[in-house]
């Protein structure tokens, strides 16, 4: 946990050298965070950005790692309910797809 803290604190004080040095423009980035420019242009000179703005932020330069991380959580679930039991047989699931199919394809048809 303290090299997490750690990490956030060198990010947080180096985040207007990190946004001057990444690819996108910081028009683009202030665009996509959703955050007010003058607003944006404060916080980047303060260095007081919230951790969950410098992870819209990171989201928005780094978003090759927005997906591993992504790819990476889904998996630890995935491992986690095999790990509690909690799984289906692959007949049951394409059983269970193919009625729920069935179902919208009658309901469409009886709209009409």
């Amino acid at each position: 946990m303290i090299l997490e803290i750690k990490n956030y604190i060198k990010i947080s004080n180096s985040i207007d050298e990190i946004l001057r040095s990444s690819p996108f423009k910081l028009k683009y980035i202030i665009e996509k965070s959703g955050i007010s420019e003058p607003t944006f242009f404060r916080k980047m000179k303060e260095k007081k950005f919230l951790p969950e703005e410098l992870l819209k932020i990171a989201e928005i330069i780094e978003p090759e790692e927005y997906s591993k991380d992504d790819i990476f959580k889904a998996i630890q679930e995935g491992l986690e309910d095999v790990k509690n039991g909690r799984i289906q047989e692959h007949n049951a699931v394409m059983n269970e797809a193919k009625e729920r199919l069935l179902r919208k394809k009658n309901e469409y048809f009886l709209d009409k």
